[in-house]
């Protein structure tokens, strides 16, 4: 009886999805054999998006049912948005005096013109080279070795059921045109395990960075293999910083650079965020941390941390979603300042799940440390 509020809900959400977008659709713009046709197609989603999501991220983990479920829990998302923006224009309309059918079939032709011109655009967003996004930092304390470093950071690649070696070899040449000196991966590298995934991976080992390349685990390495892709990416050249940190020297200054683990590392011994940990004896330099999730910000404001790196968010990946993550963290994208402590939050550099991105494109942040 205790899964029963679950499936309740596994079954909910699809039905919700699909039932906006096929009400307005279907139901109000056609009739005869189009609400038929209609209602089948999307009687047909609703049934295969539960199946196919439980198929590919359950036990059985298939790669081709989650590329599936993926797509469709992708399309429902728009469509559904659409298709409630929608029914307001309609309800405008209806006050306006405009009559059925023409009022219910302009409506339908308009929001499914928009969702599936979005749906292309999003997809083309999701698979492309992610743009270079530049940003200055001020650092406090930053002695003038480091003034104007050039730290890149790519985040949430979320390697996965699609395969995309050549995306990530392309990835690759991109960051490395930045000319970096420090290179981070602030988590979500891939789902599934090594075995399953290195391929996409192994190109990151071809990143150069002068001082150093790093690389801290997010929630999702804690649904699949943690310890293995902590051990993978060492072997690739990285470095792994679970809850530590390294010091940097040049010209007689010093930066620290430190990670911790993903909250969700609690439930496995010996993982879980630690950062007193992650900077003993790290006192009175400044410091940049890795920390995977942007709600982490507030033990690094009371430690004293100069700037966080964070991912997980994605930018929201699919309007409006970004308002929903929202909830749960206290910044979305891009750099804000929290008390003497600045984070940086990454849109992400891949996607996870549907194969979308629409109004929150992927990047590939070149961050400038100034004094």
């Amino acid at each position: 009886m205790r899964f029963v509020p679950r499936l309740a809900l596994f079954l909910a959400i699809p039905a919700l999805l699909f039932a906006a977008p096929w009400w307005l659709l279907v139901y109000t713009a056609t009739s005869g054999p189009l609400l038929w046709i209609g209602s089948a197609i999307f009687l047909l989603g609703y049934a295969c998006l539960p199946v196919t999501m439980l198929l590919g991220h359950g036990r059985t983990q298939s790669d081709a049912a989650a590329v599936v479920g993926d797509a469709l829990l992708g399309i429902g998302w728009v469509l559904f948005t659409w298709s409630v923006l929608g029914a307001l224009a309609r309800a405008v309309l209806i006050v306006a005096g405009v009559s059925d059918p023409l009022r219910s079939r302009v409506v339908a032709i308009t929001v499914l013109v928009i969702a599936a011109a979005l749906i292309g655009w999003g997809a083309v967003e999701a698979r492309r080279v992610p743009r270079i996004r530049n940003v200055t930092v001020p650092i406090a304390g930053l002695g003038a070795g480091f003034d104007g470093l050039r730290l890149v950071v790519i985040t949430d690649t979320h390697y996965g059921p699609l395969n995309r070696l050549r995306w990530s070899e392309r990835m690759v040449a991109a960051v490395n045109a930045q000319d970096p000196e420090i290179v981070c991966h602030a988590g979500d590298l891939a789902d599934g395990s090594v075995a399953r995934r290195r391929a996409q991976v192994d190109p990151l080992g071809k990143v150069e960075a002068a001082l150093g390349r790093f690389y801290i685990t997010g929630n999702h390495e804690y649904y699949g293999d943690a310890p293995g892709w902590i051990e993978h990416m060492a072997g690739l050249g990285w470095q792994p910083l679970h809850n530590e940190h390294r010091v940097l020297e040049r010209g007689g200054d010093r930066l620290v650079i430190a990670g911790i683990d993903d909250p969700t590392g609690v439930a496995l011994p010996g993982h879980g965020p630690d950062l007193p940990a992650a900077l003993s004896g790290a006192a009175g330099l400044p410091v940049v941390l890795l920390a995977h999730q942007p709600k982490q910000i507030a033990d690094s404001v009371k430690a004293g941390v100069a700037l966080q790196i964070s991912g997980h968010t994605h930018g929201g990946q699919i309007w409006p979603f970004h308002y929903l993550v929202r909830l749960d963290q206290p910044v979305v994208a891009g750099l804000s300042r929290h008390g003497s402590t600045h984070l940086y939050t990454s849109r992400g550099t891949g996607f996870w799940g549907p194969p979308l991105r629409v109004f929150a494109p992927s990047e590939i942040t070149v961050l400038t440390l100034r004094a």
